[in-house]
């Protein structure tokens, strides 16, 4: 198998980009944050990093103004969302010849499309419910790996406190492993 050269953008958790490491790739994190973990990040604005000749991207924007979880705070924050909103349409239409771009159910599926795939946790080995929205670009459709029984809205029930986002934002290590299965390959 050739290595690509890997982008997973708004990524400080470094869990995807492990799991793509892990199989040989040259994968590179990138997010405002440092990284949770040792590896391959840079600390910055993705949107200068976009035309680095990259074969795949990963990209998980901030939901904050475009989910619909929100959707009652939409009206006091239109140029935050209207931000957000060009943010995912500068990443989806990078010249990246594969691209992902993961994100809750939200606005977009109505000023994008549709996305091609909805999973959640419990197809790849997580016993919790969260529907996550996938935009694929070049890619097939993830398969799941492992179902299984227990589905709790863990995310939603997340404590308050000033790491809420974070832990409601980083990607299980199931799902970024089938990312890297099922989209590591050239």
């Amino acid at each position: 198998m050739k290595a690509m050269k890997v982008l997973v953008a708004c990524e400080f958790s470094g869990i995807v980009r492990e799991a793509f490491a892990k199989l040989g790739h040259d994968v590179w994190s990138c997010d405002l944050l440092p990284s949770e973990q040792p590896g391959q990040h840079i600390q910055g604005d993705v949107l200068e990093v976009l035309n680095e000749k990259w074969d795949l991207m990963i990209a998980f924007p901030p939901c904050t103004h475009i989910a619909v979880s929100g959707a009652r705070w939409f009206k006091d924050k239109l140029d935050l969302q209207n931000e957000a909103i060009m943010f995912f349409f500068e990443l989806i239409n990078s010249e990246i010849p594969k691209i992902a771009i993961e994100n809750p159910i939200g606005i977009m599926s109505t000023l994008y499309r549709k996305p091609d795939q909805i999973i959640h946790p419990w197809q790849f080995g997580h016993g919790e419910t969260k529907a996550t929205c996938l935009w694929l670009k070049g890619l097939p459709k993830l398969i799941p790996t492992k179902i299984v029984e227990g589905r709790k809205p863990r995310v939603h029930y997340e404590s308050p406190g000033k790491d809420r986002w974070k832990n409601r934002s980083r990607t299980l290590l199931g799902i970024a492993e089938a990312m890297a299965t099922y989209w590591g390959t050239p």
